[in-house]
């Protein structure tokens, strides 16, 4: 018996909060993966070298897919797409490995999920975009969580996590111009091509930072490293990204964000199962206090009628 209108509709949204989890709870694992690896001495330039390895092939055939029959793209569509994808999905992710081998996988998910207010501070920098009293509220919120947890780290770990989060912060930044830099093209060629591109290109930085850097025998890594970089590939990379566009596409960008909230907190109990890292009431607090300003923006969108870009991480 097919489903009523209404029901049809309730079992699609129903779909895109799930979907929205999913890929929430999948991106925040990779910090989980990552910390893994590194146990079994991998540098930062052979583990991102085989995570990409791993997924490239997935996103070449989703660029070959998008693009049939779609239009071409320009000189300078080209030169933006590979900037932006070295920019979100090379340097992003680059910076972010690096910086997980300092700080705890809960303080790094937190940092990366100050990806709205730092798009919100570009967009009035550059866009001319006017910052209100409710933009304000939710920087002080998001920051201060912040702050509170690296205040708490920094006690028990030491100097180390100064330059971790540094390092992390940064790959917050060029995630956030990556966003910023890919609005108008989003609409024009499509999110899924655009990412499949921005992933491609990212790919020949990340193999050309490799070669430059560290000796081709090193991707012969080992079994545990392979299977992590493998995991980490499809699992907490090529699923996500997908899940998240399904996600978008069922229940709009806005609700997206507001499920990828779990993400923090899926990392804090991923860390806690997986890698020992304690729970504290200082990092919940913390937590509460980012994810709450996460929220001041997303339901400003809303109410807004914005249609913002998901609330995404690097991945």
């Amino acid at each position: 018996m097919p489903l009523s209108a209404p029901s049809a509709a309730g079992s699609r949204f129903t779909s895109g909060l799930l979907l929205a989890v999913l890929g929430s709870v999948l991106f925040s694992a990779k910090a989980i993966v990552v910390k893994l690896a590194y146990r079994h001495g991998v540098d930062a330039e052979t583990l991102i070298a085989l995570r990409m390895a791993f997924a490239l092939p997935f996103f070449a055939l989703a660029l070959w897919w998008t693009s049939r029959g779609a239009a071409p793209l320009s000189g300078r569509d080209h030169v933006r797409l590979s900037v932006i994808g070295l920019l979100g999905y090379y340097a992003a992710s680059y910076l972010d490995f690096l910086g997980l081998q300092y700080i705890t996988a809960a303080l790094e998910r937190l940092i990366l999920y100050l990806n709205p207010t730092l798009v919100l501070l570009m967009s009035a920098l550059f866009l001319g975009r006017r910052i209100v009293r409710l933009d304000m509220l939710a920087l002080g919120l998001s920051y201060a969580g912040i702050l509170l947890v690296f205040w708490h780290d920094v006690k028990l770990e030491g100097d180390d996590v100064a330059l971790g989060a540094l390092l992390v912060f940064g790959s917050a930044f060029c995630y956030a111009c990556y966003l910023v830099l890919s609005g108008e093209l989003v609409a024009r060629v499509g999110a899924i091509r655009l990412t499949a591109y921005a992933m491609c290109a990212a790919s020949a930085g990340v193999f050309l930072h490799f070669l430059l850097m560290r000796p081709l025998a090193n991707l012969a890594a080992g079994a545990p490293v392979l299977w992590l970089s493998l995991f980490n590939a499809v699992f907490c990379t090529v699923l996500p990204v997908f899940a998240t566009m399904m996600a978008v596409a069922r229940i709009g960008a806005g609700n997206a964000a507001l499920m990828g909230t779990v993400g923090p907190v899926a990392t804090i109990a991923l860390g806690y199962i997986f890698l020992g890292e304690a729970i504290t009431g200082w990092q919940v607090a913390g937590t509460v206090l980012v994810l709450a300003g996460v929220f001041v923006l997303s339901k400003k969108g809303a109410s807004a009628g914005a249609t913002p870009q998901p609330g995404k991480v690097p991945d």
